[in-house]
């Protein structure tokens, strides 16, 4: 059974529908690596703040951001071990192909929650170490740049992509 939307016969590559979600379970498995360890370390940074000194200063908006990026932190953790299990789980099912379409559905709700989450670590910081307005200002670039990476630069490839399949 092989993703309609991944099978490319003018691709190059001389593989099986089995072959090609091999390769694809272990592309998304290697992302997924990248984004555990920064997302871990996030959460494992988090955590240890209430033992913290400085940390009974926190006024009620920075302790409900603070609550908020915890929730984050373990969910994208959560989220990004589940295709682990999930593959544990349908072992020798010949679920491939799905796994791999799950997984990447997964991957991309992964890294759209450690976006907030960075932003929202940028916002909790610079709130706390210098004001409020500085928080938000500070959350906002991080967040523009964001939208950059997602929906800027995709468009743009789209966009160049398509002029050079019109053109070629």
């Amino acid at each position: 059974m092989t993703d309609a939307l991944d099978v490319d016969p003018g691709d190059g590559r001389n593989e099986s529908p089995t072959q090609r979600a091999d390769r694809n379970w272990n592309e998304l498995l290697q992302e997924f690596r990248v984004l555990q360890t920064g997302t871990q370390i996030l959460a494992a940074f988090l955590l240890t703040l209430p033992f913290q000194q400085r940390f009974t200063k926190l006024d009620p908006f920075d302790v409900g951001v603070y609550l908020v990026l915890v929730f984050l932190a373990v969910t994208v953790t959560l989220l990004a071990l589940s295709p682990v299990s999930l593959h544990r789980l349908l072992f020798r099912q010949h679920a491939k192909a799905e796994l791999v379409g799950l997984s990447s559905t997964l991957l991309i709700i992964c890294l759209a929650a450690a976006s907030l989450l960075f932003t929202g670590i940028v916002l909790f910081i610079i709130d706390f170490l210098l004001a409020p307005p500085a928080g938000m200002v500070a959350a906002g670039c991080v967040f523009v740049v964001l939208l950059v990476i997602w929906v800027v630069l995709p468009l743009f490839i789209r966009s160049q992509r398509r002029r050079h399949v019109v053109a070629g």
